[in-house]
């Protein structure tokens, strides 16, 4: 289980995350949404060991996360995968997958491939030279080499037509099905997320204001009423 308890966050005198509590079960499938400056990507931040809480703890399977772990966050199996197309660009595709593999086990690049088919496709492509969507691919593909328990993703769609967001979201839920891998996902695109998620945290100026079930969500007349 991944908990978060009384966690609060600031950047000099601004205050990003206030007096936030939650727990999520290992295997859950869970969207955060709130307006840009809500603190979002700070709660992933925090989660992932690169920005401290400056009151309040955080645990995964009750062994804290502390600040500056990153590096010993991934290798526990929580994975971050930040906004935009975080690759290298003057590398080729498989090349990009082996760096992100090298301290984990290689031979798990045959399953990206079954989940990303276009990754092998281009595996002698250089990253940089693919579409948005394909580097976007890639990113997962990275992160995924680390074989993570957690897949932590800050706007996924960002910049990508709706047919690449469908193909995007389509193959996280494949992930998730198919290796058990928890998903926590930051996005604006509220629709498309709640198609593949069981569950939304809504968060409004650094606080907790909703943790409703997506179906109950779903449902709502006004989603932004939220917002």
């Amino acid at each position: 289980m991944l908990a978060l308890s009384q966690v609060s966050a600031h950047y000099g005198a601004l205050t990003a995350l206030s007096n936030i509590s939650v727990s999520v079960e290992d295997g859950s499938k869970v969207a955060i949404f709130g307006h840009n400056g809500a603190g979002k990507t700070t709660l992933l931040r925090c989660i992932v060991g690169a920005h401290g809480p400056s009151t309040g703890s955080i645990s995964w399977n009750g062994e804290p996360i502390l600040a500056g772990s990153v590096a010993e966050t991934v290798r526990r199996g929580i994975a971050f995968v930040p906004q935009g197309h975080n690759v290298f660009p003057n590398l080729s595709v498989e090349q990009n997958l082996h760096i992100s593999g090298l301290l984990f086990d290689l031979s798990f690049l045959s399953e990206i491939y079954k989940l990303f088919p276009v990754l092998e496709e281009r595996k002698a492509q250089r990253a940089g030279s693919m579409s948005g969507g394909e580097q976007q691919m890639l990113a997962l593909g990275m992160a995924l080499m680390t074989q993570p328990k957690w897949l932590l993703l800050d706007e996924p769609s960002t910049g990508l037509a709706p047919v690449i967001v469908r193909n995007v979201m389509e193959r996280l839920l494949q992930v998730n099905e198919r290796l058990g891998t928890g998903l926590l996902i930051v996005e604006q695109n509220v629709p498309a997320t709640l198609k593949i998620v069981d569950r939304a945290l809504i968060v409004k100026s650094g606080r907790l204001i909703e943790d409703i079930p997506a179906a109950d969500l779903r449902e709502k007349p006004d989603l932004w009423e939220f917002f």
